[in-house]
């Protein structure tokens, strides 16, 4: 394949999990995504990747259905239903949750009341015990003030509050920003936990090696439209084309 040929790779069952199709969203009057496709089986990993400004936080609060951008066409399926049609609250009663770069971890709280207050207002997805059982860390610490940790055990109060809530797709937005190789170490595992769980993961990261090296497929992106969609695989073995659009 030649880079700028886009590349897609289709379900076998012609019934992806998850499947997004031509999608374009905007800020305001800035055209942010254009046209974008892509399709990931139940329980992958997907990372979406690209340079800075290539679009991809955007593509991730356009599928999660955040207030901005604002989607303007296209369609975003989930297990047969029409995310395309929902606002934020919907579609995190659909299964939908997105872990931010800024992990919004409520402050004055102790990282067992973040956890039970992100079960108040939806269906109460894992347990306290399952929680506690997946990330000891936590279990350690759960009467501590949530924002007095550490900025690696804040990313894993904010992906287990996602899991604390009924979920069947999870937005990972830059989960190893700032963090030491170890506890990006121990972000993975709980990653690919989650994938042996069932649970359908895409994740934006410019640490793009790590990244692929767990994920299944990859979509990359360059000034808001898709340059390639494949394995992740196909990535790690391509020089030019992480070259020309991840300059690794």
């Amino acid at each position: 394949m030649t880079t700028g040929e886009v590349k897609t790779v289709q379900a076998a069952d012609d019934k992806p999990f998850f499947s997004v199709r031509d999608i374009h969203s905007w800020y305001g009057e800035s055209y942010i995504v254009q046209g974008v496709s892509f399709d990931i089986n139940k329980g992958e990993i997907l990372s979406l990747l690209g340079r800075n400004g290539a679009g991809k936080t955007s593509t991730l609060r356009t599928l999660a259905r955040a207030d901005s951008p604002a989607l303007k066409s296209g369609e975003i399926w989930l297990d047969g239903e029409p995310l395309h049609n929902m606002k934020a609250f919907q579609a995190a009663q659909a299964g939908v949750q997105l872990v931010p770069e800024d992990r919004r971890i409520i402050g004055g709280l102790t990282v067992e009341e973040n956890l039970i207050l992100a079960q108040v207002s939806g269906q109460i997805g894992w347990t306290l015990e399952k929680i506690y059982d997946h990330f000891p860390r936590l279990a350690e610490r759960r009467m501590q003030e949530a924002t007095t940790m550490s900025g690696g055990e804040q990313q894993m109060l904010s992906v287990a509050r996602a899991l604390a809530r009924d979920i069947k797709i999870l937005f990972l937005d830059e989960p190893y920003e700032g963090l030491a190789p170890v506890i990006v170490q121990e972000i993975e595992k709980i990653v690919r936990q989650i994938r042996d769980l069932g649970i359908t993961t895409i994740i934006v990261e410019q640490n793009a090696v790590a990244a692929l090296r767990l994920s299944d497929k990859a979509v990359i992106m360059d000034t808001g439209t898709v340059v390639f969609a494949g394995s992740a695989r196909e990535v790690l073995d391509n020089e030019e084309l992480r070259n020309e659009y991840l300059a690794i």
